[in-house]
């Protein structure tokens, strides 16, 4: 049997405090659990101001000696000139939506769910049994050809944005657009699958070949794939949410399937669609509040609103030819209750109305 030597006293060197370690020094706010070292919008800081502001660094105000990192050949960290536009204070923009981590995954849970038993319920009760064949192919081309346009802007447009901007509050922002963007299309992607299995001959591989080939979506892909190759982060938010989703996107979900899928006795497809255009509404309220910021910004006002109007020269018109290519789709329906022409003028309605909140103009060469 082994004994333990009692006798030994084994030595531990003792630590040593210097007083530098975190926590050793004492403040006026020392014992306080919230923020301070920003200025909250409001009278208190939020939660979501308390966990976004300021945890992506910035030399500007942090980092004395420079950017610890950088890309090779390029600049370090998150360089401002990322952007032809300009502001005084980048951290002066909030999400309006107030999303973080929290938020993000509620809402989106609890679309998901909402989805799932709408769907579940639709095939119990079969709802698809009363669909005519001209609107199964309109839904089987169509609609499920626009789950192409939300993963493209989504995987490639907003993710690639999302880690350029200068800030945190803005870099979340987009990503939780870009969240909403691919969500939205699984949405389809998985529906497609549902209709697949609940409607007989209907084609669940359509969609692709119409993507790909079929004429009055060609002008729409063109623009989407035009958008992905936008280096400047702000240019591609605003072409997207401004200008393309104002023309293309709310004028085909809002304008065009949302009117006519009750009429075609769908009652399904809208309550889809329409969780689509909740994330947009979400997504632009946060888009205007940026960029009434930065045409509002008491040193750069001019200079941005006159690149912001070079953006919607370069893009309204190509977003305005997209939208007409897809004029045709608008007689396919076998109830027809609205006319390309009246989608037409509510989308340039709205559009307009964005513009004016920047004191942009509509470019002439829109089509009318």
């Amino acid at each position: 049997m082994v004994t333990q030597d009692t006798s030994k006293q084994r030595s531990f060197p003792k630590p040593e405090f210097t007083d530098a370690e975190a926590g050793a020094v004492t403040f006026p706010s020392s014992e306080s659990r919230s923020f301070n070292y920003f200025s909250p919008k409001k009278k208190r800081a939020t939660i979501y101001e308390d966990v976004t502001v300021d945890v992506q660094p910035d030399t500007d105000r942090y980092l004395s000696q420079g950017w610890i990192y950088a890309f090779q050949n390029g600049p370090g960290g998150y360089p401002v000139d990322w952007t032809g536009l300009k502001s005084t204070d980048w951290h002066r923009f909030r999400d309006p939506n107030e999303e973080w981590e929290k938020t993000i995954y509620h809402n989106n849970s609890n679309v998901v769910r909402q989805i799932q038993q709408n769907l579940e319920n639709a095939k119990k009760a079969g709802a698809y049994s009363g669909w005519s064949r001209g609107w199964t192919q309109f839904v089987e081309r169509h609609v499920g050809a626009w789950m192409h346009a939300e993963n493209g802007l989504g995987m490639h447009v907003f993710v690639a944005a999302q880690r350029s901007g200068p800030t945190n509050m803005i870099n979340t922002a987009i990503a939780v657009n870009s969240a909403h963007k691919m969500r939205f299309a699984q949405d389809l992607a998985l529906y497609n699958l549902d209709l697949g299995e609940s409607i007989e001959n209907f084609d669940g591989s359509m969609h692709r070949d119409v993507w790909h080939s079929d004429p009055v979506w060609q002008p729409v892909r063109e623009v989407v794939e035009n958008l992905t190759a936008v280096e400047d982060w702000a240019e591609a938010l605003f072409a997207t949410n401004i200008v393309f989703e104002s023309l293309v996107g709310v004028l085909f979900r809002s304008y065009l399937v949302m009117q006519i899928a009750a009429r075609n006795g769908d009652y399904v497809t809208p309550t889809l669609i329409g969780t689509g255009e909740n994330d947009y509404e979400r997504d632009l309220r946060y888009t205007r509040e940026l960029f009434t910021m930065l045409t509002g910004d008491l040193e750069h006002s001019t200079a941005n609103k006159r690149l912001l109007q070079e953006w919607v020269n370069k893009w309204a018109p190509r977003c305005s030819r997209a939208a007409h290519e897809l004029q045709p789709i608008w007689s396919q329906p076998q109830e027809k209750v609205v006319m390309f022409n009246d989608s037409w003028s509510a989308a340039v309605d709205g559009f307009r109305s964005v513009l004016a909140e920047f004191d942009l103009e509509e470019p002439k060469e829109m089509a009318k």
